[in-house]
């Protein structure tokens, strides 16, 4: 008899059966420019369901008609949508949706604490999330797991073959009373990974989440990483986003070889009010075929784009208007989960 596989982390580029998104509404945080980001929202179902299925959660039934309906009018692809009502207190499911784990056709919903960014906002529905996703029959018979220590999927990338990469401004900061051993053990234990890659530096103003890796620094094919660079002497990112190059080309792959750099290009400071916003190229999202970027109305989204596509060959490239999402201090990748082929019923 086989045993069966150990479970791991899959890395993003492999494939999916679904991405998991929450629609916006006038109960959420986007209350205020609630038709601008309704707009990100529906590019970004559009460019999904053009390669795969995409579920929605949506608080109610009137939502869920409004929604169908700009999605209907944008040319989405209605028959790969499922709808799941449930509450929630905002959409930033790549931060409250499930971190599935996978060994062959089995799977696991690892269902972190979540604290609202360490308790800065109220977050008791968005906890709740994962234990809805389940009894609503999404996954399936998947595993679910609740494991009790803060942890969001922004927070996290992987390689999908046991290396985990993390920043320790956000987890030192969740954690506070933990050192980098104990919270490396936690992280292998409870991804089912062999080693943690730490970065210590790295941050982009307009980020309330401590610097999430998914805003810095991503993992791509063929031990490659993409990250935002930063090239204005003058721009005060510019010194610790150097430091921070410097850390990614000091780490090595599991078997000791550099990892292929692909520097992301600099956008011009997008003030909000008052508020710098955290325009960040390395939020992008992978779907099956195809990669979607972020597009901030900047000249430098088109070469963004260019170097993402490079980095995630044969994949077409979309680019999504994310510039009201930044608003709320997230961009593509923040609202998104991706969900392992084989576990979305």
């Amino acid at each position: 008899m086989t045993a069966n596989p150990q479970l791991r982390l899959p890395a993003e580029w492999e494939p999916q059966s679904a991405v998991l998104i929450a629609w916006p509404h006038a109960g959420t945080d986007w209350a205020d420019r609630l038709a601008a980001v309704e707009s990100t929202y529906v590019a970004l179902a559009a460019a999904v369901t053009r390669f795969q299925s995409l579920i929605i959660v949506v608080a109610d039934a009137t939502l869920m008609a409004h929604a169908r309906e700009n999605l209907a009018a944008a040319g989405a692809d209605l028959s790969r949508i499922r709808f799941v009502e449930l509450s929630y207190d905002d959409t930033w499911l790549r931060d409250s949706g499930p971190i599935t784990l996978a060994a062959g056709n089995h799977f696991q919903l690892a269902d972190f604490r979540f604290t609202g960014w360490g308790g800065k906002f109220g977050a008791a529905q968005d906890d709740a999330l994962v234990a809805g996703l389940v009894d609503a029959g999404v996954f399936g018979n998947a595993a679910h797991k609740r494991i009790d220590w803060a942890l969001e999927g922004g927070g996290i990338e992987s390689d999908g073959a046991g290396t985990i990469l993390t920043t320790w401004r956000c987890l030192v900061q969740r954690h506070p009373d933990q050192s980098r051993e104990e919270m490396s053990t936690i992280l292998r234990d409870g991804l089912h990974a062999e080693r943690v890659l730490w970065l210590d530096y790295g941050y982009l103003e307009g980020d309330d989440t401590d610097a999430h890796i998914d805003t810095l620094a991503r993992f791509a094919p063929g031990d490659r990483i993409v990250y935002q660079a930063c090239d204005d002497a003058g721009d005060p990112h510019h010194d610790e986003l150097q430091r921070m190059a410097a850390e990614l080309a000091a780490l090595r792959t599991a078997d000791g070889r550099p990892y292929q750099l692909y520097p992301l290009p600099w956008a011009q400071p997008i003030i909000d009010e008052g508020r710098r916003l955290a325009a960040s190229y390395a939020n992008y999202l992978i779907v099956n075929g195809a990669v979607l970027v972020p597009a901030y109305g900047d000249d430098a989204d088109d070469e963004a784009a260019r170097i993402i596509g490079t980095a995630h060959p044969g994949r077409e490239v979309v680019q999504v208007p994310c510039r009201a999402l930044i608003w709320q201090n997230g961009s593509l990748h923040c609202i998104t989960m991706q969900l392992p082929a084989g576990v979305a019923h």
